[in-house]
């Protein structure tokens, strides 16, 4: 028993020789706690919504009013036509689309139950399912509005039955609200995350260990020859891995990939190349393997995972909380990821999300290429 106690005794004091194992062990569930505690909403409080008003009176404004006075709802703007509305909708810019018909206002008042159209982004399961029931509670309240009116001004010809106003909701890429369809292109996101950020992390760290990083620094290679050869390695591991996962999504769950192949690839590159970076970058400040696994987890895998809009809707965290979410990558190719599998959208919709993937990839693999060239000096 004294021999047990002395090894924990002495495991702990090793252990608190390692500043940053504490500072990840102890610190970093706390602050992933408080990160948690705040994103953690399922409740979607912004839904955007492009209006296609073809009756253009008065019943339809005070219909939209009527959402706004919601506060969950927000215009986005009013267009002309159909192809507008569904540009909205595709790129993102709004995840509800409502049009009013002609005579809306006129079947209304003459005793018909006048119906709209509404288009619900399907992408994106759970905020969809919570947007239904809003809009549903929206066009009952506004029902009661009109039929007091009609009450006050004694008009007889409405709709005895209360259903003044019927949406005719259609759900546009997910029109079964299967759940799967929504998560599974994010689990693909996560997978590749997964594989990247722990492996890269251990590969310096792996050498020190072992004690052959002397040799590696006394070996002919130039600096960004002994990254590439530690990389590529990894790179090729995670894009084999992403077809394998494809293929199971596109035939074991039916899920087919509604947009270009070759571009969901490239972004796959990019996104693969921008955690590389991270990785390598944790295995040059990491002492052991231990440390580096721990750190990938959780200082960086688990908090991109709440924080990139997978589990919980981004509009929902407080403002200070969202502007950490644009330093998250697995956010912009989840947005790629649904919009090329789900949408099939392309390019031209997803530019700026490609972009800041670049932008990840080089600041990532530039930072760890310059920590990486000091450990070899």
């Amino acid at each position: 028993m004294r021999k047990v106690i002395s090894f924990v005794i002495k495991e702990l004091i090793q252990f608190r020789r390692d500043k940053r194992m504490i500072g990840v062990v102890l610190i970093s569930p706390i602050i992933q706690l408080i990160l948690l505690g705040y994103a953690a909403n399922m409740d979607v409080k912004v839904i955007d919504v492009t209006i296609l008003d073809f009756d253009n009176t008065s019943t339809s404004r005070n219909f939209v009013q009527s959402l706004i006075s919601n506060q969950n709802f927000r215009i986005n703007r009013k267009v002309d036509d159909y192809r507008d509305l569904e540009e909205d909708i595709k790129s993102g810019k709004s995840i509800v689309g409502i049009v009013f018909p002609k005579n809306f206002e006129t079947d209304l008042y003459l005793g018909k139950v006048p119906k709209i159209q509404v288009f619900l982004d399907g992408s994106n399961g759970n905020k969809t399912s919570i947007v239904f029931g809003y809009l549903a509670n929206a066009t009952s309240h506004f029902n009661s509005k009109i039929l007091s009116s009609f009450l006050r001004k004694d008009v007889k010809s409405f709709a005895s039955s209360g259903n003044i106003i019927t949406p005719e909701i259609r759900v546009w890429y997910n029109p079964e609200m299967v759940t799967r369809k929504f998560l599974l292109p994010g689990i693909v996101a996560l997978l590749l995350l997964i594989i990247a950020v722990p492996l890269t992390s251990m590969a310096i760290v792996k050498e020190k260990e072992k004690g052959t990083i002397e040799q590696i620094l006394i070996s002919p290679l130039k600096p960004y020859e002994i990254i590439a050869g530690k990389l590529i390695p990894f790179l090729i591991v995670g894009l084999v891995d992403f077809t394998f996962v494809l293929l199971v999504m596109r035939f074991w769950f039916q899920i087919q990939i509604q947009g270009s192949i070759f571009l969901l690839y490239f972004t796959a590159f990019l996104f693969t190349a921008s955690n590389l970076g991270i990785g390598l970058l944790i295995s040059t400040f990491s002492k052991t393997q231990q440390q580096a696994m721990i750190v990938s987890v959780f200082a960086v895998i688990v908090p991109m995972i709440y924080l990139s809009g997978f589990v919980f809707p981004i509009e929902n965290m407080p403002k200070i909380i969202q502007l950490l979410t644009h330093f998250i990558p697995l956010k912009y190719f989840l947005i790629i990821l649904r919009g090329i599998v789900l949408k099939g959208i392309g390019i031209a919709e997803l530019y700026f999300d490609i972009l800041v993937l670049v932008c990840f990839g080089l600041a990532f693999f530039v930072l760890s290429s310059m920590k990486f060239r000091s450990i070899l000096r």
